[in-house]
């Protein structure tokens, strides 16, 4: 097998990058990884250097990819590690460049090392390449993040050295309700009343929320959704990733995958908003904000209106994102996500491994606490 590492997603054909992917991940596909890098907010001055991993097959054609990138850091990956590269780091051991199979910026699951269905050995090569590109970059660490939990543990499974990490976010998963009100008539009568409380603040603001899907979102909607991204960076401390030529490329080249939910007000300009995107069956909700005024209407464009559209499409799963236990009286319950490492060094390997199954434990508790604590009727109360 012949395993190349290219500096650009450019470098591959779309038709050719995109034979395998999931029909409901819309990140993993080259126009999206295209937008990142082409908008100069995936580059390697921003310490995201690309490095995708094509695997060849019969006469030249990819048999297998993987979204790859070299990394002087950990930020904008949503699964820390920072703890350990410090270690490394006072031992003298090297930990960066880091090769990184996962999509910058974007704490969504889906399938990293790219191959057909059943072709274990496509995959086992992948992250064996991820390991030497490491090495040969100087540096001592790789990692697959976001990944579909068979594809983490077959990966596990198949090499002693990696280590399995489970973390959570927070998704809601249809259950085939009919409509809003049958979801909401499985809460708790508090928690009911509450959402529908939220549902009635754009209403009592004066303003109007709709949804647009791609050729549908206007230029000044995607200038508006810019607008909303930066403010919402700039509130929390944060770094603005997304360039604003990425919005503008979004526009153009990922009406396929694009939804926004907006507040607009009576002359139809947009005063709050959440982009999100979409694919097969799983609707993804990535960036929100607001103009000073209509920060209550958060609840509605990223939790309630999403599960009604996605009740209303049949769409199986919202994934609102990371963080944020406020979710949790939303609907939106504690779901594993997975992760696999790899380092170089065994004596750091061990610790790393150790420290994990302690996290791993606290964690299921961390779960099972927190699913106990949703809207839902709780020891088979009916309110």
């Amino acid at each position: 097998m012949q395993i190349e590492a290219v500096g650009g997603i450019a470098a591959v054909p779309a038709a050719a990058w995109d034979a395998n992917a999931s029909p409901d991940d819309p990140f993993t596909r080259h126009a999206f990884l295209s937008a990142l890098e082409a908008s100069g907010s995936a580059a390697p001055e921003a310490g995201f250097a690309p490095s995708h991993l094509v695997l060849r097959g019969p006469g030249d054609a990819p048999r297998a990819v993987a979204p790859v990138y070299l990394k002087s850091h950990s930020w904008g990956e949503y699964i820390f590690d920072q703890g350990w590269a410090d270690a490394a780091r006072r031992n003298r051991l090297p930990y960066y460049p880091k090769a990184t199979a996962a999509v910058p910026f974007t704490p969504a699951t889906g399938p990293r090392l790219r191959a057909a269905p059943g072709d274990r050995e496509a995959r086992a090569a992948l992250w064996e390449a991820l390991g030497v590109l490491s090495a040969r970059a100087g540096g001592g660490a790789w990692a697959v993040l976001f990944a579909d939990e068979a594809e983490a543990r077959e990966i596990a499974a198949g090499d002693p050295r990696a280590i399995l990490r489970k973390t959570h976010q927070f998704h809601w998963e249809n259950a085939g309700y009919r409509d809003f009100d049958d979801w909401l008539s499985r809460f708790r009568s508090k928690a009911r009343k509450e959402a529908r409380r939220e549902r009635t603040r754009p209403a009592e603001l004066g303003v109007e929320v709709v949804v647009k899907a791609g050729a549908e979102i206007t230029a000044a909607d995607w200038s508006a959704l810019e607008g909303f991204y930066r403010a919402t960076v700039d509130k929390k401390w944060g770094q603005h990733y997304l360039t604003p030529d990425f919005f503008q490329r979004a526009a153009a080249t990922l009406q396929g995958h694009t939804l926004a939910v907006l507040a607009v007000d009576r002359a139809g300009a947009a005063v709050a908003g959440a982009l999100c995107f979409h694919a097969g069956r799983h609707l993804y909700g990535r960036h929100w904000g607001c103009l000073p005024g209509f920060e209550a209407l958060h609840f509605e464009l990223c939790y309630h209106a999403p599960i009604a559209l996605c009740i209303a499409r049949g769409w199986a799963r919202f994934e609102a994102g990371a963080q944020g236990h406020h979710k949790l009286k939303r609907g939106l319950l504690p779901s594993p996500t997975w992760s696999v490492h790899g380092l170089a060094h065994p004596g750091l390997r061990a610790a790393v491994a150790q420290a994990v199954a302690a996290e791993t434990a606290a964690v299921d508790e961390e779960i099972a606490a927190l699913a106990a604590h949703g809207p839902f009727p709780r020891d088979g109360a009916t309110e």
